[in-house]
């Protein structure tokens, strides 16, 4: 009997690492069919993945090495698997841009720290697109260029999965032809730059403070403005217009000075790019969420709606494309979409302290809210090799993948806090608090705070403020 592709995961680890793997654990999915794992052996935690799809493993592998190559903060591929179906890679961890934007901002307030690793972002994603365009394009897949046959592909996939499943009426014919005529209105700009295609927060990792990026095995030729426009209107990222025109500011400052632009132009194309880019993600949220019943691909649906509403202001808009507008308009007033609620009614705060400095006080007055206390769980902090790290960080992360007391520990406090959050959101209440506690506020209680931020922030739709108390001393 043949191997599976996990076991031949394995393999592949023990044989690069020369040592027993100790423990699996599959990470939680994403969009995509593509698992990961986290793999570790005695001292060594590496992420395996397992995807069928060999052309788009090939382009994500080349891609890797040729960033590398030019020092942009990819992770390293350590070791591929003949059949070319699984693979071993860097471990950045688990903090992305998302998690930190979504557990520290306050409604439209975001920290000034997160603003300035968005420029810093930006500045990375400017190295990716000039450096990108020596990269081999033939290995890109499904297609080299995002020329007019691409646009195509993500318009249908908007109105066959969104349009159409949402219910929305258009003119078949008057649609298509809007679609064409948007193709070539985006197509007036150079296109032969390097491509991310998915340059968002989830695709952003936080690594030491300092960016580092995935997931762009999907890049290819293309214009400078798409992937800008991926950043700056993510839907669940949700960043405020003002901060929007200050980083498209940032942008044009930076690319000017590396190459001639033509301001006026690039500006009028952006508003086109961010179009295209928010109806594909719209298409994607319309498979995954209406075709696929997958849920919390729904509840980004009221974010890209009010960026829908940005754009539906603009003079080009209503000018060029009566048809596209028409049906864009009927998107953002229709019944069952705005069902789907963007407001979080109930906020549930998330503490990592050390009982050295005591427990937090609940200043919301509820006065209620859980305490868990996670000195009884093995403490890396006792290791010289793990006394500069935190939970955070991917060493300790594996240290606690594999220690059944940890997840044993964090399977019953997920269903004992789950039990009050739905309470909770039934009866409209406004907040909860959770704390978790360990001698020095460094590995247990952070890893098991930023668990619990995760699990929650994936299962429903609550806002969460997670906030390291003794780390934020210290910085």
């Amino acid at each position: 009997m043949e191997p599976s592709a996990k076991e031949r995961l394995i393999a592949l680890f023990e044989q690069w690492a020369g040592q027993t793997m100790e423990v699996i654990t599959e990470l939680p999915c994403s969009g995509s069919n593509r698992k990961y794992y986290r793999i570790s052996g005695k001292n060594i935690s590496v992420l395996g993945a397992i995807n069928k799809d060999l052309k788009e493993n090939i382009a994500f592998i080349e891609f890797s090495q040729f960033f590398k190559a030019q020092a942009l903060k990819v992770p390293d591929i350590y070791a591929v698997d003949g059949d070319m179906d699984c693979y071993l890679l860097e471990d950045l961890g688990n903090t992305t841009l998302f998690d930190w934007l979504s557990t520290t901002r306050s409604e439209n307030e975001i920290p000034a720290s997160i603003i300035s690793f968005y420029k810093k972002a930006i500045e990375q994603l400017i190295e990716f697109q000039l450096k990108g365009k020596d990269i081999d394009f033939s290995l890109c897949y499904p297609r080299s260029k995002f020329d007019k046959q691409s646009m195509m592909w993500d318009l249908h996939y908007f109105k066959y999965y969104f349009l159409k499943l949402a219910q929305i009426n258009f003119d078949e014919q008057l649609l298509e032809d809007d679609f064409n005529h948007l193709c070539n209105y985006l197509l007036q700009t150079d296109t032969n730059y390097f491509l991310y295609r998915d340059f968002q927060s989830r695709n952003i990792m936080v690594v030491e403070n300092q960016p580092a990026f995935i997931d762009y095995q999907g890049g290819r030729q293309g214009a400078l403005q798409y992937d800008l426009a991926s950043l700056l209107y993510d839907a669940k990222a949700n960043l405020p217009q003002a901060l929007r025109r200050e980083l498209l500011n940032h942008y044009i400052l930076l690319i000017s000075q590396k190459i001639e632009i033509d301001e006026a132009k690039f500006r009028e194309l952006f508003s086109g790019y961010v179009l295209i880019r928010i109806l594909q993600a719209m298409g994607a949220y319309g498979f995954r969420g209406f075709y696929e019943k997958k849920e919390h691909f729904l509840k980004s649906i009221p974010f890209a709606l009010e960026n829908l509403k940005e754009l539906l202001s603009e003079q080009w808009l209503i000018n060029n494309f009566p048809s596209l507008y028409t049906a864009l308009k009927e998107i953002v007033r229709n019944e069952r979409l705005l069902k789907i609620s963007a407001n979080n009614t109930l906020t549930v705060t998330i503490n990592s302290f050390s009982y050295k400095r005591g427990i937090p006080i609940d200043f919301n007055g509820n006065g209620g809210g859980f305490v868990f206390d996670c000195r009884a769980i093995h403490n890396p902090g006792r290791y010289q090799e793990y006394r500069n790290k935190t939970g955070k960080d991917a060493e300790v992360i594996a240290f606690f993948e594999k220690e059944t007391e940890m997840s044993n520990f964090l399977d019953g406090i997920f269903k004992i806090v789950e039990q009050s959050v739905t309470k909770y959101l039934d009866r409209n209440f406004k907040h909860l608090m959770v704390n978790f506690g360990c001698t020095g506020g460094q590995h247990r209680s952070v890893y098991c705070a930023e668990k619990l931020a995760a699990h929650l922030k994936n299962k429903y739709q609550v806002n969460i403020k997670l906030k390291h108390i003794e780390q934020e001393m210290k910085s």
